[in-house]
């Protein structure tokens, strides 16, 4: 099968991600097997944050593993350190997971659990109201392929405006990291951006866009799967113990942020400020959270959709998507817990 431009931009960083340094991490010891877990330092990962820094790892997995946690800046690096096995498990949005399952034919990954539901909009220049007044503007996406990109050309498809993988059409979309797009939006080199939390709210608050789409009103009853989990099918295999530990401490970790949203806020605030050197203020924070729901759902249906998106938007060939799902370890932890089971 032919390559689409997404599988040849995410086997290009294949070395650069098998390379990543641990950002950070806890354990019981040096001779303990390493449980490498792969996130990025927004408010949409927020379930792993807390279980990295409330030592829900460390303490689920005790003495059988020590935890390493790894961040990225957008998900078709994760997979690529997946692939090249420098990462067991990562949270991640469903383009990424979607393409990893569709390039390995089915092998390389499975989706284990949900994590976050809402947190991405297209923020805008002032003065832009209507779709129309998108012609001849550039956007910006975290990454060619990923969740947000996936979302902004279908959803300009359906407005009626074409875009090209390399930058043309209608709409031009310059893929590039969300630190900079805060810096191209406020210096007026790009129009706008479809980007998760907490850069969406930051575009607004400290770049004077404007909301254009709050993708929760593109979803039925607002949603849709923005980060789940995904392990390698390998480890899965080699480690269920292990990963029945981790979704132990993932459930807790949910739990947690649903249970104590303001203790939980500040947790997550602080492993912010120590990964990327700056603390959200508390008026971006709360705007940030406010349009997040924190589950362990994986909402199978909008995966579905954002795979029908992609191919529409000629970035995933036809997919068979059975067998992407392995959420038995999930439901056990659930049946323990109390709470119901949920389905692919």
């Amino acid at each position: 099968m032919t390559r689409t431009p997404l599988e040849l931009t995410c086997a290009a960083l294949l070395g650069l991600a098998a390379a990543l340094p641990a950002c950070g991490g806890s354990g019981d010891g040096a001779a303990a097997p390493a449980v490498r877990i792969g996130y990025f330092a927004n408010v949409t990962h927020a379930p792993a944050i807390v279980a990295l820094e409330q030592g829900y790892l460390a303490d689920e997995l005790g003495s059988a593993a020590r935890v390493e946690g790894r961040t990225f800046n957008a998900g078709p690096e994760a997979v690529e350190a997946l692939f090249s096995e420098a990462l067991d498990l990562a949270y991640i949005g469903p383009s990424p997971a979607i393409n990893a399952f569709a390039q390995s034919g089915g092998e390389a990954i499975r989706i284990i659990a949900g994590a976050t539901s809402g947190g991405a909009s297209l923020v805008v220049a002032p003065g832009i109201t209507t779709p129309a007044q998108l012609a001849g503007k550039k956007l910006a996406t975290p990454q060619l392929g990923n969740t947000q990109d996936v979302a902004l050309r279908a959803w300009l498809k359906a407005q009626g405006l074409s875009t090209s993988l390399e930058g043309g059409g209608d709409v031009s979309i310059v893929p590039q990291p969300n630190a900079q797009t805060l810096e191209t939006f406020r210096a007026g080199e790009i129009q706008g951006a479809w980007v998760p939390e907490p850069w969406a709210s930051r575009l607004v608050l400290e770049g004077g866009g404007s909301v254009l789409v709050d993708e929760r009103t593109l979803w039925p009853q607002g949603r849709f799967v923005t980060t789940h989990v995904i392990v390698r099918t390998a480890f899965l295999r080699e480690h269920p113990e292990l990963v029945a530990r981790f979704l132990r401490a993932h459930e807790r970790a949910v739990a947690f942020l649903n249970a104590e949203p303001e203790q939980a806020r500040g947790i997550v605030n602080a492993a912010i400020a120590r990964i990327t050197g700056k603390a959200l203020p508390d008026a971006l924070l709360e705007r940030s959270f406010a349009g997040l729901v924190f589950t362990v759902d994986p909402i199978a249906a909008s995966l579905r959709k954002s795979a029908e998106d992609a191919r529409a938007v000629g970035l995933l060939d036809a997919v068979d998507l059975d067998g992407i799902y392995d959420l038995g370890a999930l439901n056990e932890v659930l049946a323990a817990a109390g709470r119901p089971p949920v389905s692919s």
